[in-house]
């Protein structure tokens, strides 16, 4: 696991994840702009709907905009960058065994664009779907202080440990010359906890997810990585 994320921070300056992240955090970004923009003018309309024809109706719905945005952003920005960087993954993986598991790299067959955004949007679903199906237990524990954040971690450590896992493997499920293997357990829920707990640090977690994911692809590739085979 050191070994892992200790060799991801190293390739940051790699050309190709510069590339990945600069990508990924535009599109991120771009995201919750057009989400702020959306919802901006549909607060405007929803005050000329309403009859207000105050002149801080630009003030108003730009204000509700900016709360929403940001409230949006604590709970969806998780789904949201898991979902770019699904996009991305292909090169962050390729770049770490073209580098690190060159006999990986030449097995490898690398996913479509379609598939690679099809493992972007169903890892952001599944973890708005399991998020909301979690989300009374949420509230239930929120007069504890603590447990809700614990239970949330813990519900999403193994939703991003999942998917980090799948977006490593989509490069060698289909080569007749690999055994996809998976990460162990333990070690997945663990890199997935890494993964959830840098997610909710403002800043950091632009780079976040191109980090766990060439941890991923060094757990999986990397000797003594705690790893199974399957067939």
């Amino acid at each position: 696991m050191l070994r892992a994320l200790a060799l991801a921070i190293r390739q940051l300056g790699d050309r190709a994840i510069l590339a990945v992240l600069v990508k990924s955090v535009a599109l991120t970004l771009l995201i919750f702009a057009a989400l702020g923009t959306a919802v901006y003018f549909g607060f405007s309309a929803l005050l000329e709907r309403i009859g207000w024809n105050e002149a801080s109706t630009g003030l108003v719905a730009a204000f509700g905009a900016l709360l929403l945005v940001v409230f949006g952003g604590l709970v969806l920005f998780r789904a949201v960058a898991l979902a770019v960087i699904g996009f991305f993954a292909e090169d962050v993986v390729e770049a770490v065994e073209r580098r690190y598991y060159p006999a990986r790299a030449a097995s490898a067959v690398p996913p479509s664009a379609w598939r690679g955004l099809k493992i972007g949007l169903r890892s952001a679903l599944r973890a708005i779907l399991w998020n909301l199906i979690a989300l009374p237990l949420y509230f239930a524990l929120l007069i504890t202080a603590v447990g809700a954040p614990m239970v949330f971690l813990i519900v999403n450590a193994f939703l991003i440990g999942k998917d980090l896992q799948e977006m490593v493997i989509a490069r060698h499920d289909a080569s007749p010359d690999s055994t996809p293997e998976r990460i162990a357990p333990v070690p997945r829920f663990v890199l997935g906890l890494i993964a959830a707990v840098g997610l909710g640090i403002p800043f950091l977690n632009l780079v976040v997810p191109v980090i766990a994911a060439a941890m991923a692809a060094h757990m999986i590739h990397g000797p003594r990585s705690g790893r199974t085979v399957t067939a």
